[in-house]
């Protein structure tokens, strides 16, 4: 057995935490993997918002919500709009209530999309900020970084360093990263202690 994948180890941190009729965001939709993901986590009573700037995103990701039960998905509300603008779409109520919140960074993996939109760095550490704030205690929050790519070397080096910093009386944070390969993809996971 090797090694979990960024994807697979993101979602492994999450599965503990997030329970059926939970609430969670995906914050970066792209082809719906994660919001899916979530989705079933949370079940037929929880709730899932999903930002993306591409309406090729969340059309890919209507397609693969529709393949699903139905009866086995949380609701899901998906928005054309960057992740730095989830705290004002969510319900006031959302704000310190969110289980978990997933990034996945990056451009949109799919043959046809504009492999030059990706994701920036300043929206980025605001929506970071953002989910901070939207988090519940003992919520979760993982960022999947891709250096090996046109301005994610410095988004990733950005976002690090942004979790480095939290202090550690609030939030553990902690990385997930092959080392041999300083351009390999990696996850930084953080908690909400209280």
């Amino acid at each position: 057995m090797g090694f979990l994948s960024v994807l697979s180890f993101a979602h492994k941190q999450i599965e503990g935490r997030l329970q059926p009729g939970d609430t969670a965001i995906d914050a970066t939709v792209g082809t719906g993997a994660d919001t899916v993901f979530l989705a079933k986590l949370a079940g037929s009573k929880g709730r899932i918002y999903g930002f993306d700037i591409q309406e090729q995103a969340l059309e890919l990701a209507k397609e693969r919500i529709s393949r699903e039960p139905a009866d086995s998905l949380a609701s899901v509300s998906l928005f054309l709009a960057s992740h730095a603008r989830m705290k004002e779409s969510l319900p006031p109520e959302s704000q310190g209530s969110i289980g978990a919140i997933m990034f996945n960074l990056g451009y949109l993996p799919s043959q046809e999309a504009d492999k030059k939109i990706i994701t920036e760095t300043e929206s980025t550490l605001h929506a970071l900020d953002a989910a901070l704030l939207l988090l519940r205690p003992k919520g979760i929050i993982t960022a999947v970084l891709y250096p090996g790519h046109a301005g994610g070397e410095t988004e990733a080096d950005a976002v690090t360093a942004w979790a480095s910093r939290l202090p550690q009386d609030h939030y553990q944070s902690v990385m997930y990263r092959q080392l041999q390969r300083s351009d390999s993809p990696y996850v930084i996971a953080i908690e909400k202690k209280r």
